[in-house]
């Protein structure tokens, strides 16, 4: 069997590795805080804030938990999300009252 064979494998997964680097690279360096709450608030008004909802109704504030980057506070509901733009958790209004927001 061929040397270059052996090489193969690590050379795909030395491939794959670097565009999954380039990726998360390139979402983190190019999402906006404006892109992180118009994203919330979106989901807030289709999902999770009933027939009265607004996107009106929500606030970008600095991140309130650990690995957070952004949360967005949405009437009575807190959104944690990290740097990549992923949900972290999801409060309630009792949360939002112990953070005193």
């Amino acid at each position: 069997m061929p040397g270059w064979i052996w090489w193969v494998p690590l050379g795909l997964a030395t491939l794959m590795g670097a565009l999954l680097a380039f990726r998360y690279g390139w979402i983190a360096a190019t999402i906006t805080e404006t892109d992180v709450i118009n994203a919330m608030a979106n989901r807030y008004v289709t999902q999770d804030g009933g027939a009265d909802a607004k996107a009106g109704d929500c606030v970008g504030l600095a991140g309130q938990v650990d690995g957070a980057w952004i949360t967005v506070k949405c009437g009575g509901i807190l959104y944690h999300v990290t740097r990549f733009g992923r949900v972290l958790s999801v409060g309630d209004k009792a949360q939002s009252e112990r953070l005193s927001i």
